[in-house]
């Protein structure tokens, strides 16, 4: 069993990236969904407020944070290779790493660029709506689900 100190880096990466997987869970299930209800301007407006003021020491804390402890989780288990846990530690470091921090830097935020840079009430932003909305959502769905594997590996490997 993972015990002192590793324990505790263990514990911190569960909670954040299931913190992380709560927020982009609450998008992929209802948020999107709401949005896209909303007429174009209102819901590339909505969606811009969102994406703006999503960048916030908490959000950026548990988000950013966590990518950090799943980093050292992957180098400590790397050096250490303890006789259990090992295989769950560095399969949850790699699904939130990849699937969920990466995904959001080649997937999320250039589509949350693009759509930035739309007047809300254009036909350009009419256009690129829909597309935006069906392309994020998918990408969240990835998001949503590799953080939420990487917490489940990451208490298989405390079990």
């Amino acid at each position: 069993m993972i015990d002192g100190p590793y324990f505790v880096l263990t514990l911190l990466g569960v909670i954040g990236t299931g913190l992380v997987a709560g927020t982009f869970c609450g998008f992929s299930t209802f948020v999107m969904r709401g949005l896209a209800s909303l007429p174009p301007a209102q819901g590339v407006a909505a969606m811009n407020a969102i994406n703006v003021s999503a960048v916030t020491p908490a959000f950026m804390l548990v988000f950013v944070g966590s990518a950090v402890v799943c980093a050292v989780i992957a180098v400590v288990t790397f050096v250490l290779w303890p006789d259990e846990g090992t295989a769950e530690l560095l399969v949850g470091s790699a699904l939130y790493l990849f699937g969920s921090f990466g995904v959001t830097v080649i997937a999320n935020v250039p589509r949350n660029d693009a759509l930035l840079k739309l007047a809300p009430g254009t036909s350009e932003a009419a256009r690129y709506w829909p597309t935006y909305v069906r392309e994020w959502t998918a990408w969240n769905h990835v998001r949503t689900v590799a953080s939420a594997a990487a917490a489940v590996a990451y208490i298989l490997a405390l079990t």
